[in-house]
This record gives C-alpha cells, sequence and structure tokens, in this order.
C-alpha cells in the first residue's frame, strides 16, 4: 500500500487574507488577555459529560432502579454521555486545545480508549487525514464510509446509491460499534502500511496491543459487570449496549456530516498534487457552520457546529469559537471569500439529505 502522497496548497494572492485573519484572531486573545485554551468553562463541560456518561452507568449497577424502561432510558443518557465526551473532551484534548499542559490533553484524549475506540486511530483519521485534506476523496477518510455510502461526488457511484439519503440514519447509529468491534483493529494496520504510526511516534505493536488490552477492560465494565450485578438476561443488555452505541454513533455522524457533505462545499480534485487555493481558503471552501445560534446545540456538540473555525484552527479550544466566528465572517466577506453558514440545525439536516439523494443520482 502507497503512503500518503502530500498535497500542496497554493494560491499568492490569498495570502494577505491569511495573515490578516490569523493577526485579527490573535488580538481577540490578546485583547482579551485569555489563552486559546479551554480554561474553565471547558473543565465544568467535561465534568458534566464525563458524569453524564458514569452516573447512569452506576445508577444501572445499583439496586435503586429496576424498571426496564427507566434503565433503558439511561441507557440512552449514556449514549448522549458518549457522545458528549467524543464532542466536548477527547476532541479538544487530541488536538491539543484542552490545555496548556499536555500530560492532561493526553490522558483526556485518552478517553477514547474507554469509549471503545482508540486514540491513535482517531488522529490518524481525524487530524492528519481530515484535517490535511479536507473533502479530498482519497485523502479524506471521513469522506469514504466504505462503498455502501457515496459521500464525494469524485467517488465511483453504485447503484444501491439513490437510496442513501434513506438508509444512512440507521448506518449513522452504527458507527461506534463499527469501531468497537472491526475498524480500528483493520485501520492501525492500514496505518502502519502508509506511515502514519510512524508519523504518530507509535508502532504496531504498540497499538494492537493497547486496542486490545484497553477494549477488554471496556467489555468487562460493559458487559460482564452488569450481568454480575444487575438482575437481567442476556438479552436485556444486548439491547442497553447497543441503545448506548446507536445514540451515540447517530449524534456524532450526524454532527460530523453535516459540516462537510453538504450542497454548497467544494469538493477539490488536485491538479499534479497541488491545489489552487491557500489551505485556510481550501477548508473555507470545503466547510460549513450551522444552528450557531441555537446555545444548547452548541454547548451539547462541542462547538463543532462552528466547523470552519476549528478547521481553521484546531489548536483554539471550543468554548471560544462562538466568539471568534464573527472575526473570521468578518474578514472572509471583507476579502471575497466564501463563509458557508446554515442557520439552523434543522435546514443543515434538511441540506445533508438533499446532498445525499443528488450523490445517489447524479
Amino acid at each position: 500500500m502507497e503512503k500518503v502522497k502530500p498535497i500542496r496548497f497554493s494560491n499568492p494572492s490569498q495570502s494577505e487574507f491569511v495573515k490578516t485573519l490569523r493577526k485579527r484572531v490573535d488580538g481577540y486573545f490578546k485583547e482579551k488577555k485569555i489563552a486559546k485554551t479551554g480554561g474553565i468553562k471547558f473543565k465544568i463541560k467535561a465534568v458534566a459529560m464525563l458524569a453524564l456518561y458514569t452516573a447512569p452507568y452506576f445508577l444501572l449497577l445499583s439496586d435503586v432502579v429496576t424498571n426496564p424502561l427507566i434503565q433503558w432510558g439511561l441507557c440512552l443518557m449514556m449514549g448522549l454521555g458518549m457522545a458528549g465526551i467524543g464532542f466536548s473532551v477527547m476532541h479538544d484534548a487530541n488536538h491539543g486545545s484542552a490545555s496548556r499542559k499536555k500530560w492532561l490533553n493526553k490522558f483526556l484524549g485518552f478517553s477514547i480508549n474507554f469509549l471503545g475506540g482508540n486514540i491513535n486511530n482517531w488522529k490518524a483519521q481525524h487530524n492528519i487525514l481530515h484535517h490535511s485534506f479536507t473533502n479530498i476523496e482519497g485523502h479524506d477518510e471521513d469522506l469514504d464510509p466504505g462503498p455502501v455510502m457515496r459521500f464525494s461526488p469524485n467517488a465511483p457511484k453504485l447503484k444501491m446509491h439513490k437510496y442513501q439519503h434513506l438508509y444512512a440514519w440507521p448506518l449513522y447509529c452504527l458507527m461506534t460499534l463499527s469501531w468497537t468491534f472491526q475498524k480500528d483493529f483493520g485501520d492501525v494496520i492500514r496505518y502502519e502500511k502508509i506511515g502514519l504510526l510512524k508519523q504518530l511516534k507509535t508502532t504496531l505493536k504498540k497499538e494492537m496491543t493497547l486496542i486490545i488490552g484497553t477494549r477488554i477492560i471496556y467489555f468487562i465494565y460493559m458487559a460482564v459487570v452488569p450481568l454480575m450485578l444487575m438482575d437481567i438476561a442476556w438479552w436485556q443488555l444486548i439491547i442497553g449496549f447497543l441503545t448506548v452505541h446507536f445514540v451515540a454513533g447517530f449524534s456524532l455522524a450526524g454532527v460530523f456530516q453535516l459540516a462537510h457533505v453538504m450542497e454548497d462545499l467544494d469538493y477539490p480534485v488536485p491538479t499534479e498534487g497541488s491545489v489552487l487555493n491557500q489551505w485556510a481558503v481550501h477548508q473555507m471552501n470545503t466547510t460549513l457552520n450551522f444552528g450557531g445560534k441555537n446555545k444548547i446545540l452548541s454547548w451539547f456538540v462541542g462547538g463543532l457546529n462552528y466547523q470552519v473555525e476549528h478547521h481553521l484552527f484546531p489548536n483554539i479550544s471550543h468554548v471560544h469559537y462562538s466568539k471568534i466566528a464573527p472575526i473570521v465572517e468578518r474578514t472572509a466577506r471583507e476579502f471575497n471569500i466564501p463563509y458557508h453558514n446554515v442557520p439552523s440545525f434543522r435546514s443543515a439536516l434538511s441540506q445533508h439529505t438533499r446532498m445525499l439523494y443528488k450523490l445517489g443520482h447524479a
């Protein structure tokens, strides 16, 4: 398997925009005398999201809750908590923006391993491939969920894709289950072959040991312990386990796809290994914000509905995105650079569905 081929992003005419934008955003933090990391807002949210996942778990293990419907409701809460940790804790930490302390970022980022995923697989796919090559077919693996879905106009089209706007939603529910049971094991071998593990300063042996070890711990606390302490049948455990993952998978996949698989965004094809845009402008052409005025949504998804700001400044914590968004938009308008923004979450869902339909029929 070939190693990841670099892509050059270049357009000298856009240099002034990039320089001005960086200067203005840096100026905001200097003027406010605040750090670009999460601070107290991040810490409060991290505690809240961890509690949303762990509190229902321990309630389920206790004798306090015995009603099956309430138990199922607690599994729903755990699913939201899992997604919340992914959105608001793990994501910032693995970008190094949660804290100034590297060890704390690493510790919080490692939380993904206790949710059925793997930290360095995430960094390889998300930090390196997705952020570096956003919406570029063959490079951005977020566009490649397998042959059953078509997320790019540059991807091969199959007959089944004309129905993908209908079957995408149940498939989104399977995302975290796929990580847990299959995807991580295949990905780590592939990332070794294309040189990404070396780039992350790790090895295949180390990662495979880590995946297997933490996956055993995960199944012990998610399956063995509940069967030992709770008065439930094995099929009730499976329903609860699947509920957690279905809710988390749907939440995570839904939010991330709304930011990139949309009608107004670009899917550039490099010419001789080059894209004729500065990297920052490329991000603005391939990324979209949605539902910025919905404070509850913004809080729960870790500001990832401000995806433009996140892609431009992944080293800045999500707690600042709503404040720097007007700076980014104003600067983009000034330099005639696209700034994609859908006002509501509902509108974004509609646009994403239409895009899936178009990709399935075009």
